[in-house]
């Protein structure tokens, strides 16, 4: 696979899908077999992003490829997918009603069914630090914990996950949506969560059963 064009593409279907604006957030996909990592390049409109502006490191923070400088949450990326075996994409979005909680710093339960297949529980908010900073990096990969799929970073946006992009934009998907079905069942009257024994169950069905091939 040619991951640089993969990137590219996903970084203008992240824009266009209204999941940030102008130049911010970022994304990052791994290759499973090489290990290499492929960023997104610092403050560079997406839909004027080539290949050539793609920068490849190894997890450890080595540059392999590239000669721009690398999306300043580079750390936030790399520090997930060293974590996290079987991750292998990380988008991080602005998208607005996702925001609505994270300026509150307020998590987001699991009141679809899609979000308790999807995440297996709720979506934390990341304790405040600064943009790019190695305390964000700590923050985030705290309220992803060692399964999450999804957090919210304080006053700045959402972290989302996948085995690959595919699976990293369905989570981004689900997060807004559900972020906007709190906000607006918050606002008429008093959402009610699933309960855990049912998300569990929900999270299993969707892992182990649905779809074709399982």
């Amino acid at each position: 696979m040619n991951y640089k064009a993969y990137l590219v593409e996903s970084g203008k279907r992240m824009l266009h899908k209204g999941l940030t604006v102008e130049t911010w957030g970022n994304l990052s996909v791994q290759d499973p077999e090489t290990g290499l990592v492929y960023l997104t390049p610092s403050a560079m409109p997406y839909d004027s992003i080539s290949e050539d502006d793609v920068v490849v490191m190894r997890e450890d923070g080595t540059l392999v490829e590239g000669t721009r400088k690398p999306t300043v949450e580079c750390g936030m990326h790399l520090g997930i997918l060293r974590s996290r075996p079987g991750i292998h994409a990380v988008i991080h979005t602005h998208p607005i009603y996702s925001l609505v909680f994270a300026v509150q710093h307020r998590d987001i339960p699991p009141i679809i069914d899609e979000a308790a297949q999807i995440f297996g529980g709720t979506v934390h908010t990341a304790e405040y630090a600064l943009p790019g900073s190695a305390e964000l990096a700590e923050n985030v990969q705290k309220a992803l914990g060692p399964n999450g799929m999804a957090c919210l970073l304080a006053n700045h946006g959402a972290v989302c996950l996948g085995k690959d992009m595919e699976q990293a934009f369905r989570v981004c998907t689900v997060l807004e949506m559900t972020a906007q079905v709190y906000q607006m069942a918050l606002t008429t009257g008093t959402p009610q969560q699933i309960s855990q024994q049912n998300v569990d169950y929900m999270k299993d069905f969707m892992e182990h059963h649905y779809g074709q091939g399982k």
